[in-house]
């Protein structure tokens, strides 16, 4: 049986998935962020939505990466958490994420 890293090896081999796991990693590199956050400061999605003027879907939704959130809504949960938004553009050839 294969593991999740032995598909994720074997799926990078092909550039046309990498292209797409790349253009995914802003979303899930906010996603990580908001999750790890809100598990530190022991809020539910309810709660930190309440803080942030959303609701828990968006909450939801930003968590599992399954939106670009808006810098606006970025900026409001950052808030809600008590944490700042650092936004870096850096060159694709620079291979730093």
């Amino acid at each position: 049986m294969k593991t999740l890293t032995d598909l994720k090896v074997e799926l990078m081999k092909n550039p046309a998935f990498v292209r797409e796991y790349e253009a995914l990693d802003p979303e899930h590199q906010i996603a990580r962020a908001v999750i790890a956050l809100r598990l530190q400061q022991g809020l539910s999605q309810a709660a930190l939505a309440k803080r942030a003027g959303t609701v828990q879907a968006s909450v939801s939704r930003v968590e599992r990466a399954e939106v670009s959130p808006s810098l606006g809504l970025v900026k409001r949960l950052a808030d809600a958490l008590d944490a700042k938004v650092e936004v870096r553009l850096v060159s694709k050839g620079s291979g730093t994420n």
